[in-house]
């Protein structure tokens, strides 16, 4: 049986609830990463693995096909990451961890998606102050130069097979518990990375609902590390609405750099979710350091959110991002208050006096999209109310932005049945 053969047979398999080899997993993740699979074949199989998930062994096959039938990077010593599952449009924390990390003096060479469920992805935000498109050897002069990078992924040819299934999944704005994991891991492992924490974010109107599911999928996440010898920490946490203020590309990279600016109307929910994800990333980064490192960052800050906080605060962080941005060829001097969303503008106001008591994650990523995120990246919409505060009648609640007119009127009617708010009397 040659191996296109052998990749059909493992989707008949597959759609009947069948285990498969890693021979077999392999067969299609080539078949796939080299494009000689149509279309709706990836999509029998990515539908396969939603209606009778994987076992912990077949989800180890597919982590390690995926990786294996692409490119990997190779680092020394200590090799930082952060990911987020996604889903929650707003939340940019990547573009301020990195940094921090890398002022900390540790290697994170950041492989990022564009935008699946959200209107913007790290790649697609960073983009907006740097180029993201990069081959290996120009990732490796980055890193060496910065200890750190943000990049697209799907650049460098890592986990190849990922990214054409993520187009599949895209229309949908779906992803199955096992293919978050698998794909979030697999970039992991081929960029190297050994030491990784996790934002697992959950909540009604999020990609993880309920507390116990995100609890099993930070279980897999676990299980899978120990599987490649990576040290992992999982963040759980109850999520109801985007950290930041700004959703879309431009909007949310702006967000980024106040933050690493420390600017007086930085969004402070994004700035201690960047922290807290940076302290559990640099805590576990030096249990494997040498010892004079962890006594002197012990004596100093006693932990890694103190400092991470004390890069951030003394603009360390931001001094690396400037070099980071050099480094990718982007303009260093760039300021936040240089990026300026659409010509377009809409405000939501408050139909009445009430408290904020609701906040709609999904109706707000269908509404930039239509604004034209994130291929347009400066759409979007900026939040001045967030849940539980108080707002009088005629407030503005937000404010969209587009380049273009028949964009924003669009957006505009879809409100009326995709509301953003509840307002409490």
């Amino acid at each position: 049986m040659d191996e296109k053969e052998l990749a059909l047979e493992a989707i008949r398999k597959k759609l009947v609830g069948k285990k498969l080899t890693y021979k077999e997993i392999y067969a299609v993740m080539d078949e796939i990463s080299h494009k000689r699979f149509s279309t709706v074949l990836t999509t029998y199989f990515t539908a396969s693995g939603y209606s009778n998930g994987f076992t912990d062994e077949e989800i180890f096959y597919l982590t390690k096909a995926m990786v294996d039938t692409g490119e990997q990077l190779h680092f020394k010593g200590i090799v930082a990451d952060k990911h987020s599952i996604g889903g929650i449009s707003g939340t940019r924390t990547t573009m301020i961890v990195v940094p921090i990390l890398a002022a900390a003096g540790f290697t994170i060479p950041k492989s990022s998606s564009r935008a699946i469920t959200t209107p913007g992805g790290t790649a697609d935000d960073m983009e907006v102050i740097a180029p993201v498109i990069f081959n290996k050897e120009q990732i490796y002069k980055i890193v060496e130069k910065t200890n750190g990078c943000i990049v697209w992924g799907g650049s460098v040819n890592i986990a190849p097979a990922d990214d054409i299934i993520i187009k599949v999944e895209e229309p949908l704005m779906f992803e199955s518990f096992d293919k978050i994991l698998v794909s979030i891991m697999a970039k992991k492992v081929a960029f190297g990375s050994n030491h990784v924490v996790i934002d697992l974010p959950y909540g009604k109107l999020v990609k993880v609902h309920s507390l116990s599911d995100a609890n099993l999928l930070k279980k897999k996440f676990e299980t899978l590390a120990g599987k490649f010898n990576i040290k992992i920490k999982v963040i759980v946490s109850e999520t109801d609405q985007p950290a930041g203020r700004g959703i879309g590309p431009l909007l949310e990279a702006r967000e980024a750099l106040r933050v690493l600016e420390q600017h007086k109307d930085r969004p402070l929910d994004l700035e201690e979710r960047a922290l807290i994800l940076a302290g559990n990333l640099l805590d576990i980064c030096l249990e494997d350091s040498n010892q004079e490192l962890r006594e002197k960052v012990k004596a100093e800050f006693e932990n890694g959110y103190n400092w991470a906080k004390n890069l951030l605060s003394t603009r360390k962080a931001r001094k690396k991002m400037e070099e980071i941005i050099k480094a990718q060829g982007g303009n260093q001097d760039l300021v936040s208050e240089d990026l300026k969303p659409g010509k377009y503008v809409h405000e939501i106001l408050s139909p009445h006096k009430g408290k904020i008591a609701e906040f709609q994650i999904i109706n707000s990523t269908v509404l930039a999209k239509l604004l034209g995120a994130p291929h347009r990246k400066r759409a979007g919409i900026y939040l001045q109310k967030k849940l539980g505060e108080n707002v009088d009648k005629h407030d503005i609640l937000c404010t969209l932005y587009s380049d273009s007119q028949t964009d924003m009127h669009e957006a505009i009617e879809t409100l009326n049945n995709m509301p953003l708010y509840t307002i409490d009397h």
